[in-house]
Order: structure tokens, then C-alpha cells, then sequence
């Protein structure tokens, strides 16, 4: 059967850190961000479309921009977590470590909340590397 794939990238930036490495990564440091999307349905909507690129801004690119956006995304154990938010910086804590595959898997799921089939995402740690997620 034939299926349909559309993709919308998003931009945003961040910062991070990664705990039980050894290596630069283990210094909080940032990054410019791109985050792709790839949604796919084997039928098109009324309009010819898998869905309306715009959709998928409001929805994940807004969230986005209001959760990831500028934020530094350390693992809820970091001994930095409290330290940045005594002093008012805007922090993000996940269970596991902020690496490129769990961010991924982040905004795949939240993109998964919204009801988008979403088939995977791509994010873009550095121009070079980029890890995928997909369920």
C-alpha cells in the first residue's frame, strides 16, 4: 500500500550537559538544534495533504519554542539542577541523561500526544551528527 511522508523542521537551541561520560560533553556546553519531523499516513486528508505543515508548528514547534527553546536540559540528578534554578535560569529535567537519541525520543512523544502520526524524529545535534527515533 502506498504511504505518504511529509517532514517539518524546527529549530531551536540548547544547552546541556552529560553525566557518567568522560569526554567535553561532560561540561555544560549548547547547541543549535534542528529537530525533524517526519509524519506519515498511508491516505491523504480531504485536502490532498498528510497534514498541514502549519499544524505541526502550532502544536510541536510551539512546544518547542516554550519548553526546549533556550532552556538547559540536565538529567533530574544533576547536581546542577537546583544551583541554576536558585539563580532564576531556565532549567529542564529529564529522567535520563539530554543526550541527542533522548531528546529525539522527547519531541517524538510529545508529538505522539498531539495525535500527529508521527513515524520519527531526527534531531541535528551538530551539522555532522544526528540521532533518530521512531517507535
Amino acid at each position: 500500500m502506498p504511504r505518504f511522508s511529509v517532514t517539518r523542521v524546527i529549530h531551536f537551541c540548547y544547552g546541556h550537559r552529560l553525566l557518567d561520560y568522560e569526554g567535553k560533553c561532560m561540561h555544560p556546553h549548547g547547541h543549535n538544534g534542528v529537530a525533524e519531523l517526519s509524519i506519515a499516513k498511508e491516505e491523504l486528508d480531504k485536502r490532498g495533504m498528510v497534514v498541514d505543515f502549519g499544524d505541526v508548528k502550532k502544536t510541536v514547534g510551539a512546544w518547542v519554542d516554550e519548553t526546549l527553546d533556550h532552556k538547559m536540559l540536565l538529567r533530574k540528578d544533576d547536581v546542577l539542577v537546583p544551583l541554576l534554578r536558585g539563580l532564576g535560569e531556565p532549567v529542564v529535567t529529564m529522567d535520563e541523561n539530554p543526550t541527542a537519541e533522548n531528546i529525539a525520543k522527547l519531541i517524538y512523544r510529545r508529538a505522539k500526544e498531539t495525535g500527529l502520526p508521527v513515524s520519527e524524529v531526527k534531531l541535528w545535534e551538530t551539522p555532522q551528527s544526528f540521532a533518530v527515533y521512531s517507535e
